[in-house]
């Protein structure tokens, strides 16, 4: 298979499409992933690296979104 072929025969979707169900999944986890960061280092009183995490954790929720509009706007919902 060349590095140009779409796969979404394979997948049963268009790999742009399922390139952006990946981002907004990957997006979530991040948030969650760093809910934990958030605790650990709140626990240990570290609150330049909780605002960090924050921060993160904001940016990821704000692409998931970001990305879940666009998926709905192309899926017609």
């Amino acid at each position: 298979m060349s590095s140009n072929a779409e796969t979404g025969g394979v997948t049963g979707t268009k790999d742009k499409d399922y390139n952006l169900i990946w981002y907004i999944e990957s997006c979530l986890n991040n948030a969650l992933r760093l809910e934990t960061y958030i605790r650990d280092s709140e626990r240990d009183g570290d609150s330049e690296v909780t605002e960090l995490f924050r921060k993160a954790q904001a940016d990821s929720r704000k692409g998931a979104e970001l990305g879940k509009q666009l998926l709905r706007s192309r899926m017609g919902s």
